[in-house]
């Protein structure tokens, strides 16, 4: 089935569109190559529930102020769902909710991860990435660069809320009558959280499920061995298998759309092509992650751009590993993969 787009162009600046009755879209701009972030809105009987926020800078608070003034002028707040951890989507979670006196809603694991980058900005220390970036054959200045600009939009957040309402699969959002089952991905973000209205056929798919463009999936230092790669691949047949094709997929980039299944199928299918150029690469002789930058990604990068490059390539070295494609190899502290 092809994608099919009921919504031919995005809600403009400060304004919102109707995407069904009690449920409105609003786009928030960010200063990425990925220029956007989307935003909705859910009608409840004790007012409207926000859904995700925008990185914390001027620009976005000046935009939330257009949008409160604008086409939300007098209306009443009900509480703020923030789907995964993600700076764009939870960056203004703290300003939202105090200017608003509402309740934050996510999962556990979203929040604390939220919580730990924002109190422990150490984290993402440039010493500790840089041998991490070094170890996989980044060279040793681009990894200092890497790590000291790439990381910068991790900490585009307001303070967090000190409380939260935790939200997990399997539980039932009700709000205007329309009722929501909540489902969690992983891969993208731990414990990203999506909501299904199955009698509305609706689908707020978050960054799991995403039109023309696959999310980031990432293997950091903070848990080098993991694999995202396989848990994200494993929620694509989930979503194929649970989520109609003639429903709405509502996504927190691009258009809406319809197809969940065929885009689902899609997403999996483009990890495994990367899988088999990285195959037909370690064929050739051992490679780290930083030499499959230029094989998986033919074009400039930035700071910023290489940092998720980097990240992704190596989760899916860690997914093939995992499945007895390729192995690892130590030369020194230098990590490659040769074909198994």
């Amino acid at each position: 089935m092809d994608l099919t787009f009921p919504f031919a162009e995005p809600p403009a600046p400060g304004t919102v569109t109707t995407v069904a009755p009690g449920l409105l879209w609003a786009r928030l701009a960010l200063p990425f190559r990925l220029d956007h972030v989307n935003v909705y809105f859910l009608e409840g009987d004790d007012g409207w529930t926000i859904v995700d926020t925008g990185i914390s800078n001027k620009a976005t608070v000046a935009a939330w102020e257009a949008l409160l003034a604008g086409p939300f002028r007098g209306a009443r707040f009900a509480g703020l769902i923030v789907t995964h951890h993600h700076p764009d989507h939870i960056g203004m979670a703290g300003w939202l909710c105090e200017r608003l006196e509402i309740p934050l809603l996510m999962s556990r694991t979203a929040y604390l991860a939220c919580l730990t980058l924002f109190n422990s900005p150490e984290l993402l220390a440039a010493s500790a990435y840089t041998r991490f970036y070094v170890r996989h054959g980044m060279a040793e200045d681009l990894a200092a660069l890497v790590s000291t600009m790439g990381h910068d939009y991790m900490r585009m957040l307001s303070k967090p809320p000190f409380t939260f309402e935790r939200l997990r699969a399997g539980d039932r959002l009700t709000l205007g009558g329309r009722s929501y089952a909540v489902m969690s991905g992983e891969g993208h973000g731990p414990e990203q959280l999506m909501f299904h209205a199955a009698a509305d056929g609706l689908f707020l798919a978050a960054d799991q499920v995403i039109e023309k463009i696959s999310p980031n999936v990432s293997v950091t230092a903070l848990e080098p061995h993991g694999d995202p790669l396989g848990d994200f691949i494993a929620s694509q047949r989930e979503i194929a298998a649970t989520i109609p094709d003639d429903t709405l997929v509502l996504a927190g980039h691009r258009l809406p759309f319809y197809g969940a299944a065929a885009r689902a199928t899609a997403l999996a299918a483009h990890h495994e092509e990367r899988c088999a150029r990285i195959a037909d690469a370690a064929d050739e002789r051992p490679v780290s992650a930083a030499d499959l930058i230029p094989v998986l990604f033919d074009r400039a990068l930035s700071p910023h751009e290489t940092s998720f490059a980097f990240s992704e390539i190596l989760a899916h070295l860690n997914y093939m590993a995992g499945r007895g494609d390729i192995a690892w190899e130590t030369e020194g502290d230098r990590m490659r993969v040769r074909r198994a």
